[in-house]
């Protein structure tokens, strides 16, 4: 059955298995594509048993392996081992690596034929994957996986330099980027410039004239998302942001009003008449006395 020149160039050089039995298994399950050890659970098969013991570990739920770094969890101690690559800073793999897997509809390509797979379910529109919290889809359980950390209070990743803390190492990159003075991504029409290119593309926004967020109570349009949401508080009672000196409410802490309040606590007066060099606390202020100025 099979070529004894072959046997002896595998065995020796490539796998060293142990006896001729393993190796016999080995070319008869693994590279004939039989597949006759089944999950119970998802259907999943496997060429080998100790596969199947394998994969039926992440039904458990048991997650015997931490980081000792972060606290994270893994089922199996290969996944931890690839997991610790990440706080390390080593990046093994450089972009001239040979990627013969390509993606027909986007071209992107890939090392393993299984990852192309898997990038394929995103031109597909599946998406059968949902948090159980807040009902978002995902096309891959890894996507809906990293997803779920959002609704957790574990925020591993911290900046060394404001303290904020973030479920996922790439959140934490990218907010890096705010303390930087670099801002490479320029908004054509402005100059305005920015740190990532997410913030130009909300920014642009305001240029143009869509505004596809509308308040369901005054009609009031946004260009985006976030605007609506924080416009939507003036509408409810809720005011979870007080003055620490006098206990004053406003609706969110960044709130310009709340800003021009706390003026009122202090002897600080930024706002300059550039006619008469008096000074007030507050541009509404200055506003109502530049008048006097402009009467005849």
């Amino acid at each position: 059955l099979f070529h004894p020149g072959l046997l002896h160039m595998y065995t020796e050089s490539t796998f060293k298995m142990r006896n001729h039995r393993k190796y016999k298994d080995h070319l008869l399950f693994i590279h004939s594509g039989v597949k006759p050890y089944s999950c119970d659970l998802c259907g999943k098969s496997f060429a080998l048993a100790q596969s199947l013991k394998k994969h039926q570990l992440i039904h458990s739920g048991v997650k015997s392996y931490s980081c000792d770094l972060c606290g994270k969890s893994f089922t199996l101690a290969g996944n931890l081992k690839t997991h610790r690559i990440m706080h390390s800073g080593f990046k093994p793999y450089n972009c001239d690596e040979f990627k013969p897997y390509s993606c027909e509809f986007c071209g992107k390509s890939f090392v393993q034929a299984g990852n192309l797979k898997s990038h394929q379910l995103i031109h597909s529109g599946v998406k059968a994957y949902s948090c159980d919290l807040c009902g978002k889809w995902f096309t891959r359980a890894e996507n809906l996986k990293r997803h779920q950390l959002i609704h957790s209070v574990f925020k591993p990743y911290s900046c060394d330099l404001c303290g904020k803390c973030f479920t996922q190492a790439e959140g934490l990159k990218k907010h890096q980027l705010i303390h930087s003075e670099v801002k490479p991504y320029s908004c054509d029409l402005c100059g305005k410039s920015f740190a990532r290119a997410e913030g130009l593309k909300k920014h642009q926004l305001i240029h143009s004239e869509v505004k596809p967020y509308s308040c369901d109570l005054c009609g009031k349009s946004f260009t985006q998302a976030g605007s609506l949401k924080t416009h939507q508080l003036i509408h409810s009672e809720v005011k979870p942001y007080s003055c620490e000196l006098c206990g004053k409410s406003f609706v969110r802490a960044e709130d310009a009003q709340l800003k021009l309040h706390m003026f009122s606590h202090s002897e600080e007066r930024p706002y300059k008449c550039d006619l008469c060099e008096k000074t007030f606390k507050s541009p509404h202020y200055l506003k109502r006395h530049q008048q006097i100025h402009t009467r005849k």
